[in-house]
């Protein structure tokens, strides 16, 4: 049994360590609660934006040029990981990690072997894992979430899209946590360039089917030079954002966590303490009580 002095250290290392955890949750709650309003506010616009692309994209002949949706063999991909600045979020890096090296290792393992396949990590934590085990990592983002804002995503979007349409790259896939609740974050692994639409596996209510026409203004060239990057921009700038909030979400969860395994554990040790200091003090009643028995002898 372990003696008191001991039982006391780790009582008070606990206790410590219950205050850190407790305190860590409640900055996580806030920070969470401003990156939350902002992911609800961008879906419905991101969301929109898309839908118009889409139908306009579908009334557009063959003539119109759209280099962001160009088919070509993949020679070389791009990976953008989003992760976070820092640990203590759970799972949250992991997942993501894992994700970009299964899309590595089950699609685009030739190219990677040739050293064709490139990561920009966008988060200190990708870009420490892959930069340590040797991999092809692009870090002139990675310090994004210092300073989350759109002007600095924008720059990060313009370097993608601008790779995509000179050829240095063939596929460029993002690959993130998308947020659905505090508990709750949903790992995507989605290819952003060249954009492929959503298959959906629902059974579709019978609908009546309209035929719009549309009447282009200024010309056709202007609105798909205009609005195709603008939205790109926007998909991208929505899956930083959607990560951010999971990051706050998955680490408010493991110090709350956490919290919880510390007050478990300091009821043990006090639990030990007690016995241990039951047990000393019957040690020096029995011992008192011996002596005194021998004087008496």
């Amino acid at each position: 049994m372990p003696s008191l002095k001991e039982v006391r250290a780790r009582i008070t290392s606990v206790n410590s360590t219950s205050q850190i955890t407790k305190a860590m949750k409640m900055v996580a709650a806030a920070k969470l609660r401003r990156a939350q309003d902002n992911i609800i506010k961008i879906r419905p616009y991101s969301e929109k934006l898309t839908d118009i692309l889409n139908n306009v994209s579908a009334s557009l002949d063959s003539s119109t040029e759209n280099p962001y949706s160009k088919e070509r063999e993949v020679k070389s991909v791009l990976i953008v990981v989003i992760t976070s600045d820092r640990g203590l979020a759970g799972a949250f890096n992991t997942n993501a990690i894992k994700a970009s090296l299964n899309l590595l290792t089950t699609r685009y393992a030739d190219q990677a072997a040739k050293g064709n396949v490139e990561f920009l990590c966008i988060g200190k934590k990708g870009f420490e894992y892959f930069t340590k085990r040797g991999y092809k990592v692009n870090g002139d983002f990675v310090g994004l979430f210092t300073n989350l804002s759109y002007d600095s995503v924008r720059k990060a979007a313009e370097y993608v899209m601008d790779g995509f349409v000179t050829k240095k790259y063939d596929r460029v896939y993002t690959v993130y946590n998308e947020f659905k609740n505090v508990a709750t974050q949903i790992i995507k692994a989605s290819q952003f360039l060249p954009p492929v639409k959503e298959v959906s596996f629902k059974k579709k209510k019978e609908t009546k089917t309209i035929n719009t026409d549309y009447i282009f203004e200024p010309s056709k060239e202007e609105i798909v030079e205009e609005l195709i990057p603008k939205s790109l921009k926007i998909q991208f700038y929505k899956g930083i954002l959607e990560s951010n909030a999971s990051e706050h979400g998955a680490r408010m969860t493991a110090m709350d966590k956490a919290t919880e395994n510390a007050k478990e554990l300091l009821k043990e040790l006090k639990l030990i303490y007690n016995r241990s200091r039951q047990a000393s003090i019957t040690k020096e009643i029995l011992e008192i009580v011996g002596g005194a028995e021998a004087m008496n002898n």
